[in-house]
């Protein structure tokens, strides 16, 4: 799959999609990072927007500390020009907004900002943002419902909702929920939810399976096709600062998120999804 060319969404370029979940260990920053990496791979503009203060996102696309001068807190509060703080990758089409601990201030300096649910809104709609040819933007956000995930629900077309397939994994999705409608309803009337994706997923564990079932019987066509595996090339490729898909191309990881890719990609350019392969 990895030599076959997505098309670019139409009409809405780029597509802005946050990568959300409130609980910390599900997948979300493996999934920014590899999902970002397999749309590019695809031969698509994506920049990926580090709006975790752990900066993990940054780190696993090889964007060491010490080489991170502007960040997305320049972003937000500084209105700096988005051409000055992003960051190439060794990715060819990938971009980053690097973060580091200075976003941990973000919610308490929000509190006194007239437009606080608005910054990275206007940060991705700044002048000469066409010039870069972005077809998506993704958003690593924090494992909270902060001000700084607010922002990037406000900023967003959707919300994409890794989901880590184990006991009470739906519970945990009612409040992201609630906070999505309080922001379709207050400020971005357009917010959808763009999917949930099974992650750290093994077939042969019952529990697993379970979650499954209830997942789509609850919510249906909202949960991806591809299902990503618990596999340990997804976790030993950050130590590297390289994507999966560049630490192991072929794992069962790896080909998870180009099937992803495809998936989410034939929604937004028309198509219909790719044959694809069992990926667990």
């Amino acid at each position: 799959m990895s030599d076959q060319k997505l098309v670019p969404p139409a009409p809405a370029r780029p597509r802005i999609i946050a990568i959300a979940n409130q609980k910390g260990g599900v997948g979300k920053t493996t999934t920014a990072i590899n999902l970002a990496a397999a749309l590019s791979e695809g031969g698509l503009k994506v920049l990926l927007v580090d709006l975790d203060p752990q900066g993990n996102a940054s780190t696993g696309l090889g964007v060491a500390v010490s080489e991170r001068a502007l960040t997305t807190y320049d972003l937000l509060f500084d209105e700096a020009p988005l051409r000055d703080v992003v960051r190439e990758t060794s990715q060819a089409g990938l971009t980053i907004c690097p973060a580091t601990t200075d976003l941990s201030s973000a919610d308490i300096e929000m509190l006194a900002n007239e437009k606080r649910s608005f910054l990275l809104h206007d940060a991705l709609r700044q002048p000469g943002m066409e010039a870069f040819g972005f077809d998506y933007i993704l958003i690593d956000c924090p494992p909270s419902l902060s001000m700084l995930t607010i922002n990037a629900m406000v900023a967003a077309h959707s919300v994409l909702v890794p989901l880590q397939a184990e006991f009470f994994a739906l519970e945990g999705l009612s409040q992201l929920m609630l906070t999505v409608r309080e922001v379709r309803q207050t400020a971005n009337p357009a917010l959808r939810i763009e999917g949930v994706l099974l992650t750290m997923y093994d077939r042969r564990n019952n529990l697993a399976q379970q979650v499954e079932a209830d997942a789509r019987e609850n919510l249906g066509d909202l949960v991806f096709k591809t299902k990503i595996p618990r596999n340990v090339r997804l976790s030993e490729a950050p130590s590297y600062a390289i994507p999966a898909l560049t630490y192991d191309p072929h794992s069962r990881g790896s080909e998870a998120y180009r099937t992803l890719a495809h998936e989410l990609n034939a929604r937004h350019a028309g198509l219909q999804p790719l044959g694809t392969k069992e990926n667990v």
